[in-house]
């Protein structure tokens, strides 16, 4: 009986290192895939927050438009104060109409306090002695009126006002003067367009609105 011959060509299995060396290798892959995979999911989000922020901001846009739609003239004001701003302020008189009654001033302030852009409306009123006094209570912060808050992430707003044919500078809240002082005391402030800039966190670019001031 004859001995079996072995076969040099028969198959034989992995070693040991040859094993350890398959693992680390797709180790190492999983690891740069699960990087890959990682980066993109984070581009998505952070892509996903900044189309939510201007999406927010586009609302609040639109709201200042409407306002800026029923800006006060400054007939029914007999020159009293219609708008100031600052970096993180902006107030303004407007006019609310409501169905079978007569037309109403109130002020409104958009502000923006610990990031996030606010809105906030006093009650209406036909007397401008109270419009002075509701005018002073909202450049004082002394307005109790609820704010709704509109935009966060919200670091900063600059007003320019357009006026013969040049940007100028929007006149700065004044910290407890009333309408009437403060028109007395810095003159006229009548603007035919308004151009909002506003500084969104983590945004390189700001985000520009120009409005129409229409009538005066």
């Amino acid at each position: 009986m004859m001995a079996a011959t072995p076969n040099p060509f028969r198959s034989r299995g992995f070693t040991l290192v040859e094993l350890l060396v398959a693992i680390a290798v797709l180790a190492i892959v999983a690891v740069l895939g699960w990087r890959g995979l990682d980066g993109i999911v984070r581009s998505r989000q952070a892509l996903t927050e900044q189309m939510e922020q201007t999406r927010g901001i586009q609302l609040a846009f639109a709201q200042m438009q409407s306002d800026m739609e029923q800006r006060a003239l400054r007939k029914q004001l007999r020159a009293r104060e219609t708008l100031a701003a600052d970096a993180d302020r902006m107030l303004f008189v407007r006019t609310v109409l409501a169905e079978g009654e007569p037309s109403r001033l109130q002020v409104v302030t958009y502000r923006i306090r610990d990031g996030v852009l606010t809105r906030r409306e006093s009650r209406a009123t036909r007397d401008l002695a109270q419009l002075d006094a509701l005018w002073a209570a909202a450049v004082s912060d002394s307005d109790n009126a609820p704010a709704v808050a509109l935009q966060s992430g919200v670091d900063s707003m600059a007003v320019r006002g357009w006026r013969d044919s040049a940007w100028q500078p929007v006149r700065g809240v004044q910290g407890g003067q009333s309408a009437e002082a403060a028109a007395g005391s810095s003159g006229e402030q009548d603007f035919d367009g308004l151009e909002l800039t506003v500084q969104l966190h983590g945004q390189a670019a700001p985000l520009v609105k120009v409005f129409l001031m229409g009538e005066k």
